[in-house]
């Protein structure tokens, strides 16, 4: 019996190790060789040292967006973060529908990337009905692509579009394992909404929150389709991401081996950020 045991655990084992092998460790490496050599999709790779790093370091379109990124992260981070919030806030009140709402904001997260920018492309274009709506009704038009400190917002709003259900789900789990008996006791105190809000269910929230900030980092690191389709890193290169420029740098200039150099360099940043947000935010939460 134990012998069967150790025989399955074994091949399961396997099937992982081979599965990591193939689709993560060689691609790593793979990536690394190509870090240091000269490849044009042909050929034999041949050993050059440092110089695509050397060449990356000076490229200046690829440091805009990293930039990029961070203006991304400003606007972002504070709108996901609110919506997901209010979104599990919703969720906890309702006493019906709450399976059927959960999974019509969930659709958004498993959408064609491709099909619902060219949906809000289309919504926020000039004379699109939000602008017809706003012009309506303020008196007002928002140039939401074509204006470099819009064309930010406008991306980070459709992809919070996209991410909100699957975030607010994380964060009304952390709502639910908060004790009902902490907020009966604040309501004793005489405590606010507000307060409690601010005092009790955000720092007993804690791992949520944070696990909800490092997916949102890793997300502001690998956008691609909505830049592309729908602005095509423009207007002034405001929306160009890492991933835009790699698939140019790579697929249009013929040099993947400069594009796997910025791939090293987008992980290792988007690492550093994540643990420097965790080391400055995370807290180990108990509930006695």
């Amino acid at each position: 019996m134990a012998g069967n045991d150790s025989r399955t655990g074994g091949l399961l084992a396997s099937a992982w190790l081979g599965y990591s092998l193939f689709f993560w460790f060689y691609p790593l490496a793979w990536l690394v060789v190509l870090s240091v050599t000269h490849w044009q999709f042909i050929g034999v790779p041949r050993f050059t040292g440092l110089q695509n790093l050397w060449g990356v370091m000076q490229d200046r379109l690829f440091w805009t967006s990293m930039l990029n990124v961070l203006r991304f992260l400003l606007w972002y981070i504070p709108i996901v973060f609110i919506a997901s919030f209010l979104f599990a806030a919703g969720i906890k009140k309702l006493k019906y529908g709450k399976g059927f709402i959960t999974l019509s904001f969930l659709i958004a997260n498993i959408s064609s990337g491709v099909a619902y920018s060219i949906v809000f492309s289309k919504l926020f274009s000039e004379f699109g009905p939000v602008n017809h709506f706003l012009q309506e009704w303020f008196g007002v038009s928002v140039p939401w692509f074509t204006n470099p400190d819009c064309a930010m917002l406008s991306i980070a709003l459709i992809v919070t579009w996209k991410f909100v259900g699957y975030y607010g789900l994380i964060l009304y789990s952390g709502m639910l394992a908060i004790p009902g008996d902490i907020y009966s006791a604040a309501q004793l105190d005489k405590t606010g909404r507000f307060k409690q809000v601010w005092a009790i269910t955000l720092p007993m929230m804690n791992p949520q929150i944070v696990m909800v900030m490092v997916l949102a980092i890793t997300v502001a690191f690998s956008i691609f389709t909505e830049p592309y389709l729908i602005t095509g890193g423009g207007p002034l290169n405001s929306t160009t991401m890492p991933m835009v420029v790699m698939y140019e740098v790579a697929f249009q200039k013929m040099k993947p081996t400069w594009a796997a150099t910025m791939s090293i360099i987008v992980a290792a940043c988007s690492f550093l950020l994540i643990w420097l947000f965790r080391k400055l935010f995370e807290k180990n939460i108990e509930i006695v």
